[in-house]
């Protein structure tokens, strides 16, 4: 799950996808998100799952942040990949807790 914050005009526009996990899908992920501008990627370390995301991210042009899941997990109102994906992409909402 893989989410992109942009200001439009004052409004914040997001846009959320899903994304497998091979490395041709991985590598779709990092192009569109190339595509879309983004320089910084904010991910949670959920068991193993994100080294692949990891590496194959940390070839591009990113900034990678890595979140303890642990952290994540206990901020309040986030049941579903996709709050958490759109809650990671929001540095206001994130400022000081990851």
């Amino acid at each position: 799950m893989a989410s992109v914050r942009h200001m439009v005009g004052g409004t914040v526009r997001r846009e959320v996808r899903t994304f497998k996990t091979t490395t041709t899908a991985l590598m779709a992920l990092s192009a569109w998100l190339s595509a879309e501008g983004c320089t910084h990627i904010a991910m949670e370390a959920t068991g193993i799952y994100w080294k692949p995301v990891w590496h194959v991210l940390g070839d591009g042009e990113f900034e990678l942040v890595l979140a303890n899941a642990a952290h994540v997990k206990n901020v309040p109102g986030r049941k579903t990949d996709v709050n958490d994906a759109t809650w990671l992409a929001d540095p206001g909402l994130r400022r000081g807790r990851l």
